[in-house]
């Protein structure tokens, strides 16, 4: 039976992670300054999104996903309050607590956001190859593995 390959050192990665991260970064910059007038920020961005993916959540829920202390945010959830895009609710088992809900019209907004940055990255891949494009899914799909382990 063949001995199973080696693992490397994580030292011997380094340079590996680092471009790996630069790249991530700047594209994720690069992406972040796809706004239209009126856009959403980062921060309201982040808050609809994490309820999309986890549904109804505490103020200190979201705030912990983006390693944040829930008061940081205060503001945040009051604008997406006042515009209609989250609804507060109290906690039916600790009434000192609120539960924040995207509404309708948050997804929508979301979804717009996402869309415009979308078409803009899309724009962007016709340049490439499409072993290239290919590269990028299966880097991708890796990242997200990454980013939940």
């Amino acid at each position: 039976m063949p001995a199973a390959p080696e693992q490397p050192n994580p030292s011997e990665l380094l340079p590996a992670a680092t471009a790996i991260r630069q790249g991530a970064v700047r594209l994720t910059r690069r992406v972040r300054t796809i706004r239209s007038a009126g856009a959403l920020s980062t921060n309201k961005i982040s808050v609809l999104s994490h309820l999309v993916r986890f549904g109804p959540s505490t103020p200190g829920e979201v705030a912990a996903v983006d390693r944040q202390q829930p008061q940081s945010l205060t503001r945040v959830f009051a604008e997406l309050e006042r515009d209609g895009l989250v609804t507060r609710s109290a906690d039916a088992g600790d009434r000192r607590q609120s539960i924040i809900t995207i509404t309708d019209a948050g997804i929508r907004e979301l979804q717009r956001d996402v869309a415009e940055r979308d078409a803009w990255l899309a724009e962007a891949l016709v340049g490439l190859s499409e072993t290239e494009r290919q590269v990028l899914l299966l880097a991708a799909a890796l990242m997200e593995q990454i980013a939940d382990s």
